[in-house]
């Protein structure tokens, strides 16, 4: 009872990444004690899969439309799962450096029903590809949905990979593509296809607040940049004035210098200095 106690406080404090794996790792242990039963009594389906899965027919969406979300929270086995669950974590809290907890959820239920149109439309419209999957289910489209997108924000961000050092985001977002794309001549095309359809609405909605230029570097150029005061008619040294012009360019090359590290490597890439000199620059 402690035990379940300390989940339950863990799933209320913790935020919307957390909340996701906690959900989906609940679901996938439902779905193991589903298959336990299906054994014990055989001829069974197992009816949570069959429910909550999203079938390459259509119209079987008249009878559960839900199943175009509801896929997104099943999986298929535990590497499966595991490895959805790995990225989701790491990427998951990236994002939440630059959007908020709604838009991660956001990004994740519509990528996940992007990615359900998409299977859908290549399972029954894209002769190549028919009949090569059958049930859709993972996380993978809605997760796809949240790198591609702080991706197409942040794409020079660098991450440190052991083994390998630091590799800027869009590297591992071309390969996380690429994969897909592979995917795409082998039995499992109509899942790879679910990948890029929240891979697409992630660099979609991104690319879309882009063009409303609405970005990190901006904001805090504006937040730390002085407020220009009206010009007023006063009688002093050239050599003082000149003296305050050069401070101030200096200061604003300094603070541009950090911001463009910012944006490129993450805050905590700063020094000590370079961070005391910031929080200076945002109090005047």
């Amino acid at each position: 009872m402690k035990y379940i106690n300390n989940l339950k406080g863990r799933f209320q404090n913790g935020n919307i990444v957390e909340k996701l794996i906690y959900i989906n790792i609940a679901i996938f242990i439902l779905t193991l004690l589903f298959n336990v039963f299906q054994g014990l009594y055989k001829g069974q389906i197992n009816w949570l899969v069959d429910w909550f899965s999203l079938d390459d027919d259509y119209t079987s969406l008249l009878q559960k439309p839900w199943s175009i979300i509801t896929y997104g929270f099943l999986h298929a086995d535990f590497i499966h799962i595991l490895m959805n669950l790995i990225v989701l974590h790491f990427i998951g809290h990236l994002f939440l450096e630059y959007f908020t907890q709604k838009q991660l959820l956001n990004f994740y239920v519509i990528g996940t029903l992007f990615g359900g149109i998409l299977f859908l439309l290549s399972q029954n419209y894209f002769p190549l590809f028919e009949g090569k999957s059958s049930l859709l289910v993972g996380a993978s489209a809605g997760i796809s949905a949240i790198f591609i997108g702080v991706t197409t924000y942040i794409p020079n961000y660098q991450l440190k990979l052991r083994f390998i050092g630091f590799v800027k985001l869009w590297y591992l977002a071309a390969f996380w593509i690429s994969l897909d794309i592979i995917g795409l001549i082998g039995d499992n095309a109509g899942g790879h296809f679910a990948h890029l359809g929240g891979s697409l609405f992630g660099f979609l909605y991104v690319n879309q607040v882009s063009n409303k230029k609405i970005n990190l570097s901006s904001m805090f150029s504006s937040f730390f940049k002085r407020k220009e005061k009206p010009l007023k008619t006063v009688h002093k040294s050239a050599k003082k004035k000149t003296n305050s012009v050069k401070n101030t360019n200096v200061t604003q090359k300094q603070i541009d210098a950090i911001l463009d590290k910012i944006s490129k490597s993450g805050y905590d890439t700063l020094t000590k200095t370079e961070k005391d000199f910031l929080f200076r620059q945002g109090k005047k």
